[in-house]
């Protein structure tokens, strides 16, 4: 193939089911081996809940009891299910310290991380970051920290946040999500023409990338 696939994910650094996705892919791409396709991720912006506060006062049963209608004895069962599903990824979720905020400030930066060739790192550091750290994704203060392990310049990330120059690439992704009919995450849209939804487990993944890579390789043939 002379160009790589291109993966386009949309997601929500809060939704716990796109950073088990994220390693489902992974691991889905590593099981190729040597029979892995070049491919190249772009993530694109998602709020799953807009309305929230940057700073919510209550824990991530209290937020998901409010916003889900649900008992918090439910939320407190499914929370222990997705913290099960995250541990058989590899991750290790911790919604006790988890802080609840408004993500728009960290696709702002993950746009800004875009830009400067460090996107993926940004991600990865968002995600640790947010569901096993306990830290702050919403603050200015907290997002240039994490900008800065994630390698880029701290002076650069706050400039872009405080301008708030990426606000409207974030909106640009959040409408095209709707014109393309998600209305959850994560969605994986693979070579422009193939949707992957959830957390889909590692081999579908692998399957869909064979699939797309021996289209491309039969229209050269």
């Amino acid at each position: 193939m002379s160009t790589p696939i291109k993966i386009d994910i949309w997601s929500d650094i809060a939704c716990p089911w796109c950073y088990i996705g994220k390693r489902h892919f992974e691991a889905g791409v590593a099981a190729l081996g040597d029979d892995a396709p070049e491919i190249e991720v772009e993530y694109h912006s998602f709020e799953l809940a807009p309305d929230t506060p940057v700073d919510f006062e209550g824990s991530e049963i209290d937020f998901l009891a409010k916003h889900k209608g649900m008992p918090a004895e439910r939320v407190q069962q499914m929370l222990q299910h997705v913290t099960g599903v995250a541990a058989n990824a590899g991750l290790d979720y911790d919604f006790d310290a988890l802080q609840h905020t408004k993500t728009l400030k960290a696709h702002e930066l993950l746009h800004f991380a875009k830009s400067e060739g460090r996107q993926l790192e940004l991600a990865e550091r968002l995600f640790r970051a947010y569901f096993t750290e306990g830290r702050h994704v919403g603050r200015v203060d907290e997002l240039v920290a994490l900008a800065a392990d994630a390698g880029l310049d701290a002076d650069a990330a706050r400039e872009a946040l405080e301008s708030g120059r990426f606000a409207a690439a974030v909106q640009a992704d959040i409408a095209q999500a709707g014109a393309y009919g998600i209305n959850g995450v994560p969605f994986f849209v693979i070579d422009g023409k193939y949707g992957v939804s959830g957390a889909q487990p590692a081999e579908v993944f692998g399957q869909v990338l064979t699939q797309v890579a021996g289209e491309r390789d039969g229209a050269v043939a």
